[in-house]
């Protein structure tokens, strides 16, 4: 792991960001020319119907992918200790555990698909291309979860770099078949969603075939595997505070569409758009955050608390010339951006009056994660999940559904920045009250 006690604050947390911001880039990509492909090929009620999925898709995977933080956690400590036994029981548990839980969420999800898009109120128009795109990327699950848990083993070990250059190979496939199978197949949104399954099915396939032949901890015999419930309890305790809040959020993002879906197509299909856009734009910030979560870790542990404060501001810095930047960007070129993805001028409008408004909030958003960052840092990640579900639960769902009856969509588009601003001013005063750093081990200076 990089020593991040040592030298200029801001340098040391840009270059640990940009890895992470990069491999984000690459995972953003398969929605993003999904949904170009989907809105110029195949038509607005099939890219309404994409963006319908999505919620309920992470509320499928958010337990499991929770689990899978646990058990990188655990590979990382046997690794260090050098506990090389220890490190391939936990891989085999990962990768048994992820297998059974494929099965089981792929036959759920499929089973209950139709009553779930019923039960939020999706247009008939959209409903059988939702279903049918949501029924084919569950059937390659096991593929999403195989390959999404081999990059979480080699990060616990160490290596960030190897899963990077599989995701660009898939992600790089995925353009392709997606191009093929519906441009020149006509295999419509059915395509596209075929194309994610054999490229995530490539991407892990290749990497279970390259470990096998170069690496010395991870490689994959199915007959060999071990299941060892001490390590699986050990995953479950560290990785369930983080399943529990991405699925409450994932959740609370299905509450939303619901109100969207209220509004009829053009305006799913615009907020479908808008989120994509939203995901690039926003994942500086997060990935910053990250970054200072892991400088904070270090130099806390280091009996360094001086670094902290500093770190803190040099992050907020960066953070809020990017927030900027990008909300220049967003406002200026809202119908631009919308144009790549669709052509229909209703969507475009709805699309762009949501840019312009979120946009030009991106700092509210940035400052409010890179204050986490610090309490996540410092061990103290309860709050923080509690700040990020009291400002999508407490207020931006409620204020949505009020403003959405009293002004229209606009109404829901101006909930998230109001979200933002509350969880922000919370996250400051817990900051500035100083308790978080009860949940230091070392007692140190105040910071």
């Amino acid at each position: 792991m990089k020593d991040l006690t040592k030298g200029k604050e801001s340098k040391l947390i840009l270059q640990f960001a940009t890895p992470m911001l990069l491999g984000n880039v690459f995972q953003q990509l398969y929605n993003i020319v999904d949904s170009i492909i989907i809105g110029n090929f195949i038509g607005k009620e099939a890219l309404a119907a994409v963006g319908a999925s999505f919620p309920i898709i992470f509320v499928l995977i958010s337990l499991v992918i929770g689990f899978g933080t646990g058990a990188t956690i655990i590979i990382a400590q046997y690794f260090g200790a050098k506990q090389l036994e220890k490190v391939k029981r936990t891989i085999d548990t990962l990768y048994i555990f992820l297998f059974f839980a494929s099965i089981i969420l792929t036959i759920l999800g499929i089973t209950f698909s139709g009553p779930l898009f019923k039960l939020i109120q999706l247009p008939e128009d959209v409903f059988p291309y939702a279903r049918l795109y949501l029924n084919i990327y569950l059937s390659g699950l096991i593929f999403f979860f195989g390959f999404n848990g081999t990059a979480a083993i080699l990060r616990g070990l160490g290596d960030s770099k190897t899963p990077l250059y599989f995701l660009a190979i898939s992600t790089i496939t995925n353009i392709i078949l997606d191009l093929l199978f519906v441009i020149v197949f006509d295999w419509g949104i059915a395509g596209v969603a075929i194309a994610t399954v054999i490229s995530q099915g490539g991407a892990f396939i290749s990497a279970i075939i390259y470990l096998n032949r170069t690496h010395q901890i991870v490689k994959l015999a199915i007959s060999k595997l071990v299941f060892d419930r001490e390590i699986f309890k050990q995953s479950v305790r560290i990785g369930l505070p983080s399943g529990l809040q991405q699925t409450f959020v994932s959740i609370g993002l299905i509450a939303i569409v619901w109100i969207v879906n209220l509004f009829g197509t053009n305006v799913i299909a615009a907020y479908s758009i808008a989120m994509r856009i939203d995901s690039l734009a926003l994942m500086a910030a997060m990935n910053f955050a990250a970054a200072l979560s892991t400088f904070v870790g270090q130099n806390l542990g280091a009996n360094k608390p001086e670094r902290v404060r500093a770190g803190l501001m040099a992050t907020l810095k960066m953070t809020t010339v990017v927030s900027i930047s990008i909300t220049i960007i967003a406002i200026l070129f809202s119908r631009n951006l919308m144009g790549i993805f669709t052509k229909d001028a209703d969507v475009i409008g709805i699309g762009a009056e949501y840019l312009i408004i979120v946009s030009s909030f991106y700092i509210l958003f940035s400052t409010l994660f890179v204050i986490n960052g610090v309490m996540r840092g410092a061990g103290d990640t309860l709050i923080p999940m509690f700040i990020t579900l009291f400002a999508l639960w407490f207020v931006r769902i409620p204020i949505a559904y009020f403003l959405s009856q009293e002004i229209g969509v606009t109404g829901i588009w101006w909930a998230t920045p109001i979200g933002w601003f509350l969880g922000m001013i919370m996250g400051i005063l817990y900051y500035l009250s100083g308790r978080w750093k009860k949940k230091v081990i070392v007692k140190q200076e105040a910071l």
